[in-house]
């Protein structure tokens, strides 16, 4: 059996099956190499194929890549003017355009749209004064960016890739770091590109739910820095409008997260002495949270008093107004725990030498509900209410602040007319008992003004007394130093 297991002919037999087998294999390899060389020829085809096809369209995003800052008196205006119709002709490609861009068309895009924006933004044109002092005013409002007219049209192209775009796709060339830079554009002068980074932002949070998160976070980082650190920020108005389509899509009940952002951020806001340039935005957004939680209402009006002004009337304004409506949102039981706090600077307010602040919270006494959930509480408000009123109606300056004050007056006499004349005689023996202080007060005064100009008198007399001995001394040794001197003679 040994024999036959290694006899010639079956040794001759596994050396042909062997050398077959390598034949094979190098047949194979040779038609994996053509294969390979024929898809390298095939994608160098195609490449050169799609840089053919897109060739005007690579050119006019390579040329659109060179910024312009419309302030450098050596650039060509007719090169400024080229780049305007070549971002329009581009815009309108990626209108038209049946299908999403190409990757190898989307790199170069985003890097061109990176270039313009991302710019070093002008300096404040106010470093000592925000320019959201000056609500009313456009003109100030607005410092208009030199290089608009290309911005405009990059913004708009932005828009219009975000829209067409698969979120997909386009999440690969908008990341993390873009978001960023497109925040920090926020804080920009120019009320046009506030408005078109507002529509951008936007618009990516919507279509991007994997970047939601990382931007509300990135907002709060923009409102802790204007907060307690710089107190001033152009753009704050924009991102609480942001905020606000975010709030009203919140399910309920609201995540602690979202809890803490009200309380943390826009509680605060209120704060700086610029609100009034955001406060329509802010206003809605807390009063999203109100309507969507009402127990948060007590908490918030809690809050906001602590906040209230002392010296800025026109915040005073906002604030009243604010208050009014989130009072509408608050129970009964809320109320009465609120009652005294919040009438005491209410009926501080309403005394206000300033006649927009006196009227404005005089007005608020007219809102059904309030005045409803005052006759719930009048035992907490009256006894605030009532000094004010009467003091505004002996002594206020203006005369319109008066009836509005006797109109308020009448209609706590018609809620609890026992309570109002029970805080009227306490009024009457308090001043009475001031008036007695004031005068025991003005007779001590006047006793020790008695007791100062007697030990006064006393010290005058002693020290003229201590005087006359010293003054006969002085004459004696004149006259002795004058005999002296005739007696030398």
């Amino acid at each position: 059996m040994g024999a036959e297991k290694n006899s010639p002919k079956t040794l001759t037999k596994k050396r042909s099956t062997t050398l077959q087998y390598l034949f094979n294999l190098e047949a194979k390899n040779n038609g994996n190499k053509n294969s390979i060389r024929t898809s390298l020829s095939s994608f160098t085809t195609n490449e050169s194929s799609f840089k053919v096809e897109n060739e005007e369209l690579l050119s006019m995003i390579s040329y659109c890549t060179f910024v312009f800052t419309f302030t450098d008196p050596t650039e060509s205006p007719s090169q400024q003017d080229l780049k305007k119709i070549k971002l329009i002709q581009l815009l309108s490609t990626i209108k038209s355009s049946p299908m999403p861009l190409d990757r190898r068309i989307m790199s170069p895009l985003v890097s061109m749209l990176s270039a313009n924006l991302f710019r070093p933004l002008s300096p404040p044109s106010n470093a000592s004064h925000t320019t959201a002092e000056f609500p009313d005013d456009e003109d100030m409002l607005t410092v208009p960016t030199p290089a608009w007219p290309h911005l405009q049209i990059v913004y708009d192209i932005l828009l219009r890739l975000v829209l067409n775009s698969d979120p997909k796709t386009l999440r690969f060339y908008i990341d993390q770091p873009f978001l960023l830079n497109l925040l920090s554009l926020f804080q920009s002068e120019d009320s046009r590109e506030l408005e078109s980074v507002k529509n951008v932002f936007h618009r990516i949070y919507t279509k991007f739910p994997f970047y939601r998160s990382f931007m509300r976070k990135a907002m709060n980082d923009v409102f802790f820095h204007f907060i307690y650190e710089t107190d001033r920020h152009c753009g704050v108005g924009d991102m609480l409008e942001i905020w606000g389509s975010i709030i009203n899509g919140f399910s309920m009940p609201l995540k602690e997260e979202h809890k803490q952002f009200l309380l943390k951020v826009l509680i605060p806001l209120h704060k700086p002495r610029c609100v009034q340039a955001y406060h329509r935005q802010l206003a809605y957004c807390v009063s999203q949270f109100v309507q969507k939680e009402p127990l948060l209402g007590g908490i918030v009006v809690k809050e906001i008093l602590r906040y209230w002004p002392i010296t800025n009337c026109q915040k005073e304004l906002l604030l009243l107004g604010e208050l009014e409506d989130l009072v509408e949102n608050i129970d009964q039981v809320q109320f009465r725990k609120l009652a005294r706090s919040l009438c005491t600077v209410m009926a501080k307010c309403l005394s206000s030498c300033n006649l927009q602040v006196a009227e404005r919270a005089l007005f608020i006494w007219n809102n059904e509900y309030f005045a409803k959930m005052v006759s719930h509480a009048t035992e907490d408000v009256f006894p605030v209410v009532v000094e004010h009123i009467e003091k505004n109606l002996k002594r206020h300056w203006c005369r319109s602040v008066r009836e509005l004050s006797a109109n308020v007056k009448s209609m706590l006499e018609e809620m609890d007319p026992f309570l109002y004349y029970k805080c009227l005689e306490e009024l009457k023996q308090q001043e009475s008992r001031a008036g007695h202080e004031s005068l025991k007060r003005k007779e001590r005064w006047e006793r020790l003004e008695l007791a100062a100009a007697k030990s006064c008198l006393s010290l005058m007399t002693k020290t003229k007394c201590q005087e006359q001995p010293i003054h006969a001394t002085l004459v004696q040794e004149s006259n002795y130093t004058a005999k002296l001197k005739r007696g030398q003679r």
